[in-house]
């Protein structure tokens, strides 16, 4: 069983199915509603622990029923949560998400406790990341905790994925601690400090030499629909995509890193893992809500058994 650690957000979405995405100033009548715990991080960590991990998530929420909420979820799933923190000042992160009929989604986050998850919650965890065999992260918490925690986890071995989302600037030194980055194109071309029209142009080739550049010496970009880059100082190499009927794609990028750092985790090499990881990104996308969405094992074993 791979040992996973996530540092990252959790929140509690509102999502509404919509005829489509509203425009500004346009009222759109939905016709269904779901509340679920969702939050990049959350959505990672309990992916990971439905792929059968063992995993650990370092989070901050609110001292509200919606944090109640998120721990009582984290626990059912069977993820530890002794490091799950409170704030007695912040509300839990929340999202609206609207999601179109073709699959596609608008997403509002207030991030609330999220923004108060500090370096020195990781570094009460350090003891865990001596045991750990992959440490998953996005970029819903402070970059200064991020930073902290990839260092902590290259200290130990630990294998690093960094899922760019939301793209920002990233110094360095992150990039330079971390093993695997998984942005998709119009993250690249933020990072990358790019216009997202030219990017869109690019060869498979090209996308692989922008990544590089960034100090990375491996990492993944998706594509959706067109299925994913592995990138390395060798090679890049293009994995097809699985063909679904898109329901909800809001956490197929959470499913996607959860289990590519599972696969990873149990030894897998990085085309593998990808392949593996678009499994677990198809089978969400099937699905209404971000957590609801998120596949088990038995599951992505059953889906490419198929395929």
């Amino acid at each position: 069983m791979p040992r996973v650690i996530v540092v990252g957000s959790a929140n509690v979405d509102f999502v509404v199915q919509t005829p489509h995405i509203p425009r500004p100033g346009e009222t759109v009548l939905g016709h269904s509603f779901v509340m679920a715990m969702g939050g990049k991080g959350a959505n990672q960590a309990v992916g990971a622990a439905r792929l059968g991990a063992d995993v650990l998530f370092v989070a901050r929420v609110g001292m509200d029923i919606f944090g109640d909420q998120c721990v009582q979820t984290y626990r059912a799933e069977g993820i530890d949560t002794r490091y799950i923190t409170r704030d007695p000042e912040e509300a839990t992160g929340v999202a609206l998400i609207a999601v179109a009929a073709d699959g596609e989604n608008s997403i509002t986050v207030a991030s609330g406790a999220n923004m108060r998850l500090l370096p020195e919650h990781v570094e009460a965890a350090q003891e865990a990341f001596s045991q750990a065999d992959a440490l998953v992260m996005p970029l819903e918490v402070p970059l200064d905790t991020v930073m902290t925690a990839a260092r902590i986890a290259r200290a130990h071995g630990v294998k690093v994925v960094l899922n760019p989302a939301p793209a920002r600037t990233l110094p360095r030194e992150l990039l330079q601690a971390v093993d695997v980055l998984t942005p998709n194109r119009i993250e690249l071309a933020q990072l990358a400090g790019i216009a997202e029209q030219d990017i869109l142009n690019l060869t498979d080739e090209q996308l692989g030499q922008i990544l590089l550049g960034l100090g990375v010496n491996e990492g993944i970009v998706t594509l959706g629909a067109e299925g994913a880059l592995v990138i390395d100082r060798h090679r890049t190499v293009r994995i097809p995509a699985f063909r679904v009927q898109a329901v909800d794609t809001t956490a197929a990028g959470d499913a996607f890193n959860a289990g590519l750092a599972v696969a990873l985790g149990q030894g897998s090499d990085l085309q593998q893992a990808a392949r593996y990881a678009s499994a677990c990104g198809a089978l969400a996308a099937t699905k209404m809500g971000a957590q609801p969405s998120l596949p088990t094992a038995d599951e992505v074993a059953a889906f490419l058994a198929q395929h």
